[in-house]
Parts: structure tokens; C-alpha cells; sequence
């Protein structure tokens, strides 16, 4: 009953050009929502109501808050297409609220953490495969990329010749790239590491079954250096974005470190980059309480 109504909903999405991660989310959680709307006695789509609606974002499965907050946007997306289709009247899933997510306080490597990491790393460089993660990891770091822009790198992103990079921006033209300068070590690793590949163009990384990387290889691979390394942090793709964000902060400010992270306002680059500490404790010796006498 409402599979057909999703598969249409989908290739709609496809047409009106929605990103290709959205596309993915609304998929795999709308999958969800006909599984669920199969477990109830429903046989057309005006049976659909806000209890059901309801039920299905807060208890289906025990979902997490950022689960919720995904089948809230999911489920006002459908319902606003069936009733575009005029399939329903209206669309009560506006009516659902989105969860209220506190805000935590992002984790980050140190820089002795980073050091540790990087050695092991480079400790595994004799290989191909080795060497190949080592510069994932440096551009991590270094430059907070994200695993999206990551996979998306071609040898011509690498401009050697003038210590650069091309990336993609999100959420602009696909064409449009920006260059960000490569710090020297970068550089020669990179010189290394294309070298090795015997090859002039395209993917920049590719798995050990010669396919384009994917994001479980990436998540694979700090889990293993997770165990074997004694760093009280779970090591995920962010974790080394925000630790990029967060030295270059400490050095260079907000302005530069938000257009190396490409966020269009600095409020989102904020989030990232933690306080710099020596910058604090000097306008903390300047502070006129520092002086009192009691």
C-alpha cells in the first residue's frame, strides 16, 4: 500500500536534485516506516494518523533522539509529496515536533595524541595500503576534510607544483572546487604516495579490491588503531575534524580556520574550534580582578 507511494517519492527526490546523502536517509528511514506500517491494520493512506505517526518516530525499534529527528524530517518530506500528489489532505506530520538535542562539547585529539597516531601510522607506511592510510590520516588532521570530500579526491585534486589541493565544497556547484595549500610534509607524502600508484588520474584512493574508498574501510581502520593504541577517544572521521579545526584555531582564528573547514558563517565553525587556551590566559592577565588584593 504505501511502497509504491515511497518509490515514487524517492525517484521525485532524485528529480528535484536532493543531495545524495538525503536521498539515502529518506530511503533507509522511510523502509523503516512501511515495515512498521505493515505491523498495523492499515489498508489506505488516509488510515495513516499522528498516533501512528507518532508511535512510529518515539517507540518504533527504541530509536535514539537523532533517529527521532531523522523520521520527523523524513516523514514531513513524504507527506508534503502526498499531498503535492494530492494523495491526503494535509500534512500532519508537520505537526510532529523534531527532538530537542543538547549540545555536547566536541571531543579532539591533543597534539601529542595526533603525534602518537600519526607515528603509528607512519610505522605501517612500508606499504602500499599503508602508506595510502597514513595520507588519509595527515589530510584528516591537517586539513579537517571530511569523509565525503575524502572519498571524492581524484590525483588531479593534487596540484604539487604549487603545494595545493582541489576540493569540493559542500552544499555548492559539484564543479566548483577551492584550493587549500598543502603543509610540506603533506606534500611529500603525497609525492610518495601518487608515485606509487603508477597511475595519472583518477580516484586518489581506492580499497584493497581496486573500488573507490568507502566510508566503512574509513571506520574499519580507526577501529583498529582504536585497540591497539592507549587513547581514552573513540576515533571517527570528526573526531580529526574537529582536532584540525581546533589547532588551526589556536593559531590562525576563526576567520581562516571556518574557510579551511568551508562553512558559509562562522557559527557552524565555532562548534568545532575550542577555545584557544594561550590567547585566554593572556587576556586573563590583563583582567583587573587579577590584581586585587584581598
Amino acid at each position: 500500500m504505501l511502497q509504491n507511494n515511497i518509490t515514487n517519492f524517492i525517484e521525485y527526490c532524485k528529480n528535484s536534485n536532493f543531495a545524495e546523502r538525503s536521498i539515502e536517509s529518506l530511503a533507509f528511514r522511510l523502509h523503516e516506516f512501511n515495515q512498521f506500517i505493515q505491523t498495523q491494520a492499515i489498508s489506505a493512506l488516509q488510515q495513516i494518523n499522528f498516533q501512528l505517526l507518532t508511535q512510529f518516530v518515539t517507540d518504533y525499534h527504541q530509536p535514539s533522539v537523532f533517529v527521532k529527528k531523522a523520521r520527523v524530517w523524513c516523514l514531513r518530506q513524504l507527506f508534503h509529496y502526498l499531498k503535492l500528489q494530492t494523495l491526503i489532505n494535509d500534512n500532519i506530520a508537520l505537526r510532529l515536533p523534531y527532538p530537542k538535542i543538547e549540545q555536547k562539547v566536541p571531543s579532539f585529539l591533543t597534539v601529542d595524541e595526533f603525534k602518537l597516531i600519526l607515528s603509528h601510522f607512519a610505522q605501517q607506511a612500508t606499504t602500499a595500503n599503508g602508506l595510502r592510510n597514513l595520507v588519509i590520516i595527515s589530510l584528516l588532521g591537517f586539513l579537517g576534510l571530511r569523509t565525503a570530500t575524502l572519498a571524492d579526491l581524484h590525483i588531479t585534486d593534487i596540484d604539487l607544483a604549487e603545494s595545493c589541493i582541489w576540493i569540493k565544497q559542500k552544499g555548492v556547484n559539484q564543479q566548483h572546487k577551492k584550493s587549500l595549500p598543502l603543509p610540506q610534509i603533506l606534500c611529500r607524502l603525497l609525492a610518495e604516495y601518487i608515485q606509487s600508484l603508477h597511475r595519472n588520474q583518477g580516484p586518489l584512493f581506492m580499497s584493497k579490491r581496486n573500488q573507490p574508498l568507502a566510508r566503512r574501510s574509513l571506520q574499519s581502520l580507526f577501529y583498529q588503531v582504536t585497540r591497539k593504541l592507549n587513547i581514552d577517544k573513540s576515533l571517527h572521521p570528526h573526531l580529526f575534524r574537529h582536532t584540525a579545526a581546533t589547532h588551526l584555531n589556536q593559531i590562525a582564528g576563526l576567520e581562516i580556520t571556518q574557510f579551511v573547514l568551508g562553512h558559509l558563517t562562522q557559527q557552524h565553525t565555532r562548534q568545532y574550534a575550542h577555545l584557544n587556551p594561550n590567547i585566554y590566559a593572556q587576556h586573563m592577565k590583563q583582567h583587573p580582578y587579577m590584581k586585587l588584593d584581598l
